[in-house]
């Protein structure tokens, strides 16, 4: 397969999961709509602890020591946030779904736009913060085949199917952010001309899978976490492995 493929297909069954969902969703009440949020909250909460244990990776403790990598994985969430929020990633990403809403559907209402953002926020950090976005593109840009992006499209089509049912077209504009997230780690991929150790990636898969809770968390409507800031923690994260590994 061409390598960035595996993206394209992503993209197209993100927008047909999409268009599926706002179909079924107009036909649903609200208090249906609602639940299927919860239970994608739910399952969103279960994805993210399967990836959060990769704290315990062997791979992982033996690159680093048996102490540090909760060290790693804290270090990576609170350098990241920092950073993170002093870029105001978060308003950020909330105006360009702004943006992408007022040039798909005009003005709208504040409930409407609102909407629109969310849907668009939380579709775009399910889709790009997970353990597959990473390795798979990453793999694609090696050359080793889009085998995990293919996966992935699959459970991003079915994931927009029950996102859009509840938040709308703002799903389907989340495949801008697919692009550039997977496109550029693809590219990423070709430079590197190897895959990451299975340390680094270990850890990345960790604090994925906490940036997923935070997704969770909001899915949930327990806490609106600003998950977009804690985003520069997947870029931190092998970076201290790398320093714990020094001073192991």
């Amino acid at each position: 397969m061409v390598t960035g493929a595996g993206t394209l297909v992503n993209v197209a069954t993100v927008l047909l999961g999409a268009g599926i969902g706002v179909a079924l969703g107009n036909r649903l009440p609200q208090r249906t709509r609602d639940l299927v949020t919860d239970a994608l909250g739910l399952v969103t909460l279960l994805i993210a602890a399967t990836s959060a244990m990769a704290v315990l990776s062997p791979d992982l403790s033996g690159h680093v020591g048996d102490s540090a990598p909760m060290l790693v994985v804290l270090g990576s969430m609170l350098v990241g946030g920092i950073v993170g929020s002093l870029l105001r990633l978060e308003q950020r990403v909330e105006g360009l779904g702004g943006w992408l809403q007022r040039r798909l559907e005009g003005d709208r209402d504040g409930a409407a736009r609102r909407r629109f953002v969310e849907g668009y926020v939380t579709a775009s950090l399910v889709f790009c913060t997970g353990p597959l976005t990473i390795l798979g593109s990453l793999n694609d840009g090696l050359g080793n085949g889009a085998d995990q992006l293919l996966l992935k499209s699959v459970l991003d089509g079915f994931a927009a199917i029950a996102f859009a049912a509840s938040f709308g077209w703002g799903v389907a504009a989340s495949v801008v952010t697919v692009v550039v997230v997977q496109g550029g780690l693809t590219v990423v991929g070709v430079l590197l001309g190897d895959v990451l150790p299975d340390a680094h990636l270990a850890a990345i898969t960790a604090t994925g899978g906490l940036l997923l809770v935070g997704v969770a968390l909001r899915l949930l409507r327990v806490r609106e976490v600003p998950v977009a800031d804690l985003l520069p923690a997947l870029l931190v994260a092998p970076g201290l492995v790398w320093v714990a590994h020094l001073v192991a």
